[in-house]
């Protein structure tokens, strides 16, 4: 977290989807819903919530409290999930490595579904992979994948404590786009209805 909040990537590749109010994600019907803030800090949020302001959220030592709160999560949670592929299927520039990726999503989503059917929550674990270097290669020994595979994914589980505490500085994405918007009748942009 702090690694890559300092550095300046996770301002860059996620501000288009920050939204900071009930009325602006309904419009937009997508993005990262900023919804849990300390009260001081709620009147800036816009401004902390850009790239200049996550400058001045760095010198604040904020990626250390999110940091804190995202290691008690992990540390919570009593299953975590490595997904690994073969290195002989997975080859990132052939069409075996698309397929496995393809089959691998489906699988990650199957595994979703049905524990999200259990009452169980899920997580993918993305930052030790945003951060890179020696951060995701711990994630990896942690793993100790067998010769022959790669670490492509990991996720955390667990029963979701309804009384548990949010994180300090949180957020929420629980907003779905329309079929619509993704489904076409015919040709691409002719957005399709269903029946009924």
């Amino acid at each position: 977290m702090v690694a890559v909040m300092e550095r300046g990537g996770f301002w860059k590749r996620y501000l288009k989807y920050f939204r900071f109010s009930k009325e602006e994600i309904d419009r937009t019907g997508d993005g990262i819903y900023i919804d849990n803030m300390p009260a001081p800090l709620r009147p800036f949020i816009r401004f902390l919530f850009s790239e200049k302001g996550g400058q001045v959220m760095n010198r604040l030592r904020v990626p250390y409290i999110l940091a804190i709160d995202s290691k008690r999560l992990i540390a919570t949670s009593p299953l975590i999930l490595a997904v690994l592929l073969t290195k002989e299927e997975y080859r990132k520039n052939e069409l075996s490595g698309m397929y496995s990726m393809l089959a691998l999503g489906m699988a990650i989503e199957n595994i979703w579904l049905t524990a999200n059917s259990l009452g169980i929550g899920v997580q993918f674990i993305s930052l030790p992979m945003e951060a890179g270097g020696e951060f995701w290669q711990e994630c990896v020994q942690m793993v100790n994948p067998p010769e022959g595979f790669e670490v492509i994914a990991l996720f955390r589980l667990g029963y979701v404590d309804p009384a548990a505490k949010r994180p300090t500085i949180d957020w929420s994405s629980t907003q779905r786009k329309d079929i619509s918007a993704f489904c076409f009748e015919e040709t691409f942009g002719n957005g399709w209805q269903p029946e009924g």
